[in-house]
């Protein structure tokens, strides 16, 4: 049962870390392109991104708590508690700073779809700062998720 809690714990894991880079890689192409249609075909390629985040993140947390149960740590470990608290974190942030992206988006295509120029409004969206900052930071503390699993602070070695 353990092998498999952790086939699908890290598998969860592998689409949740690939799905950021998708969303993230799309969205960063889209913010240097200058028109409305490849802005919103990118941008639409980012919400492939997002549904892996969300897949991953669900089969990571439900068969990541399912090992800490039948595993050696416990819930009451501190790496395990790190984690939970950084992927709150990392959901919070990552649904705030969906939010621009998601707006640019609609306004792209709708540009795209009236055959409109690239307009300040949707340069401002792409290029709003707390969104680049929190969407960093996100894929930062998910980085520290991910050495948190790997290295287990304070657990037993065996």
């Amino acid at each position: 049962m353990e092998s498999l809690a952790l086939f699908f714990h890290l598998l969860g894991a592998f689409a949740f870390v690939a799905g950021t880079i998708v969303a993230g890689v799309a969205f960063e192409t889209a913010r240097r392109k200058t028109t409305p249609a490849e802005i919103a075909l990118l941008l639409g390629l980012s919400r492939i991104g997002v549904l892996l985040v969300a897949l991953g993140m669900l089969l990571a947390l439900g068969f990541g708590l399912w090992l800490v149960r039948i595993g050696d740590w416990g819930y009451d470990a501190g790496w395990v508690d790190a984690a939970l608290g950084l992927l709150v974190a990392v959901v919070v942030l990552g649904t705030f700073g969906g939010q621009k992206p998601k707006q640019a988006r609609k306004l792209a295509a709708r540009l795209a779809a009236e055959h409109e120029p690239l307009s300040y409004e949707l340069r401002t969206l792409l290029d709003d700062r707390a969104t680049l900052a929190t969407n960093y930071m996100s894929a930062l503390l998910l980085l520290g998720i991910i050495a948190l699993m790997v290295f287990k602070p304070g657990a037993p070695h065996s």
